[in-house]
């Protein structure tokens, strides 16, 4: 079973200390790589709806070796409390 991926999103930064959205997406990609949906604009979009509910927080931001700006998020209580609700143990990330 495939999570929506935002909640997937939310899933993965629950088992990793920060990420960016190339990190997520490398993650991600063996089982949403395949999606129409999976373009880093959309999953930039799920990070940014992420922070905007209060799950997330922007953690760091710097620049990359091209010169584009990355940022890093992490989960907060409230996106671990939401996780611990809706995922599945089974499904979490490790």
């Amino acid at each position: 079973m495939l999570l929506p991926a935002r909640t997937a999103v939310l899933n993965y930064l629950y088992g990793v200390k920060n990420a960016d959205v190339d990190q997520i997406m490398e993650a991600l990609r063996p089982e949403y790589g395949g999606e129409r949906q999976f373009t880093k604009e959309r999953y930039m979009d799920h990070v940014m709806s992420l922070e905007a509910n209060g799950m997330v927080n922007l953690s760091s931001y710097d620049l990359d070796k091209s010169g584009e700006l990355r940022m890093c998020y992490e989960i907060n209580d409230e996106g671990r409390s939401a996780v611990d609700k809706y995922v599945d143990k089974k499904y979490r990330h490790k």
